[in-house]
């Protein structure tokens, strides 16, 4: 008898080192390495190609039964990787580019650990990575709750099991992982980004509002225009009273483009003698509020007059000595000396300021035009005309938005009394000034939002100096969570309130759920 034919030998399996499985884990998917070796391997020098290993080894190394906890890992690390180097760059090219010729100061030596980069970079990965696990724990603890076998639990913890089970509650939970952010410490930054997140919040509670039918007999005029003259009124009050509040970027447009209210050196000026900057000229008229607006006494009708300027008010003299003597008003002889009509000033102010502003606006629209150049070569004649309107709307309301602001200083001059509101007028001009928004009501909704984002930054800015109210430790942070859990809870009810579709990838992002905009493709088909 034959005997029994013995099995054939196993095959030894290969040992790979689990340091190399991990990295590959959690640094590139299965899927990601068959796309880069499909264009980039293959198309490589032999010698990399054999040393390359197959999509099919790459699979079978990182596959395992936590596909979405190794994603979020990735993405997360992805995203520490790119803020920093993206800031870094900044950085970079900041200090050579716009410090140019700037004398540079020493900046003192710490330790890496409390670099702002690093720790923004670490706050932002950390959220996305607290997101998704918290997002996904919620989901299944809810999947987990509502089963029948968890029927006992329910009956006897019937609040924490209502808390639980509600379709909200992932959404809600996963936006604590907002409180990474306070490892970034406190700065402008961290401000600026808790009043993006509330003002974004209010926006999206708004859509929802008006989607239900709250706002269904609104008149014609209704708007986010209407918030313009608020944000505008207290931007020039605050420009004018408390420039330390006030962003200076902002303040910077506005004086670079109001050519006939603040008057430049003359080249024929001596230069060894003094004359007031655009920002000396604000801070006299901000004087001028606080002694009720005093009248013009000129030099040249009373020579004599030992002082024709009160002393808080000398550092003008250059520029109203020279005054037109008709003028009744000392305002009026800052802003317009060789002029005495303000009405003339006004409308000069409106031919000089409109083609610089429409030459500005128009660099700026193409540019953000750029992406869409596919619409523009299909149909170049709807597109042009499209972005000259667009142009001509948004020059001609901020032209006249600044120049509102500046000839009601005029305006109410010749119109109320001294005594008369002498400081608040200053938010009534910049009220007026911003009823012109009324020109962008149907497509200016987001540079609205940006305005009423520096109002309220300089708001709390202002309460802050004048004692009105204290800040608090974590204030910030608080408003930042608040603003992501309203966001995530109005995403999870209806995501077409949630204007904007890179805002909803990112919202997705957040998730763990891709980066396909679901709610776009929905409306398209509707």
């Amino acid at each position: 008898m034959a005997p029994y034919p013995s099995p054939p030998p196993s095959p030894v399996p290969s040992q790979v080192d689990p340091i190399l499985r991990n990295v590959l884990r959690y640094t590139i998917s299965a899927k990601e390495y068959k796309t880069l070796h499909d264009y980039l391997i293959t198309r490589s020098p032999s010698a990399l190609q054999k040393r390359a290993p197959p999509p099919s080894r790459v699979d079978s190394l990182t596959r395992t039964g936590n596909d979405y906890n190794e994603a979020a890992i990735r993405a997360s690390l992805r995203v520490f990787i790119a803020s920093q180097t993206g800031l870094q760059v900044w950085d970079l090219i900041s200090t050579r580019l716009f410090n140019r010729g700037k004398p540079q100061k020493s900046k003192p030596k710490s330790s890496i650990l409390r670099s702002p980069n690093l720790r923004l970079s670490l706050s932002l990965s950390l959220i996305l990575l607290l997101h998704r696990l918290l997002f996904r724990f919620l989901t299944r603890l809810r999947s987990n709750l509502t089963a029948k076998d968890a029927a006992p639990f329910r009956r006897r913890n019937p609040r924490i099991a209502t808390a639980l089970t509600s379709s909200l509650a992932p959404a809600a939970g996963a936006s604590l992982a907002g409180f990474a952010l306070g490892i970034y410490p406190v700065d402008q930054l961290r401000l600026t980004i808790a009043i993006y997140f509330a003002t974004r919040a209010a926006e999206y509670t708004y859509n929802t509002l008006e989607t239900e039918g709250w706002f269904r007999n609104k008149p014609w005029w209704w708007g986010s225009w209407m918030m313009m003259p608020l944000a505008t009124g207290q931007l020039l009050h605050a420009f004018v009273f408390d420039r330390d509040c006030f962003p200076k970027a902002y303040g910077d447009f506005i004086l670079s483009h109001t050519p006939n209210y603040l008057q430049r050196r003359p080249a024929s000026y001596p230069p060894s003698l003094p004359w007031p900057e655009p920002n000396a000229v604000v801070d006299s008229l901000a004087n001028m509020s606080r002694l009720k607006w005093p009248p013009f006494i000129s030099p040249i009708l009373f020579p004599n007059n030992p002082t024709p300027l009160p002393s808080a008010l000398a550092a003008i003299s250059p520029i109203t000595s020279r005054a037109h003597p008709a003028i009744p008003h000392l305002s009026c002889a800052l802003l317009h000396p060789s002029n005495p009509s303000c009405s003339k000033t006004f409308l000069t102010y409106f031919l000089t300021a409109f083609p610089s502003l429409a030459r500005f606006f128009t660099i700026v629209f193409a540019l953000f035009s750029l992406p869409r150049y596919k619409s523009f070569l299909s149909s170049p004649s709807k597109e042009l005309n499209a972005l000259a309107k667009r142009v001509l709307r948004m020059t001609l309301f901020i032209t006249m938005a600044i120049g509102t602001s500046w000839g009601s200083i005029c305006l109410f001059a010749n119109t109320f009394p001294r005594q008369f509101l002498p400081t608040q007028r200053w938010f009534l001009g910049g009220f007026l000034g911003g009823l012109w928004g009324f020109l962008e009501r149907k497509g200016g909704r987001s540079n609205f939002l940006y305005s009423v984002r520096l109002s309220i930054d300089s708001t709390w800015k202002v309460g802050n100096k004048r004692g009105w109210w204290r800040s608090f430790k974590g204030g910030d942070l608080g408003v930042f969570v608040m603003g992501l859990m309203v966001i995530n809870l109005i995403y999870e009810r209806d995501a077409s309130a949630v204007q904007g579709s890179m805002v909803r990838k990112g919202m997705r992002v957040l998730r763990g759920e891709g980066l396909a905009d679901r709610t776009a493709e929905t409306l398209k088909e509707e």
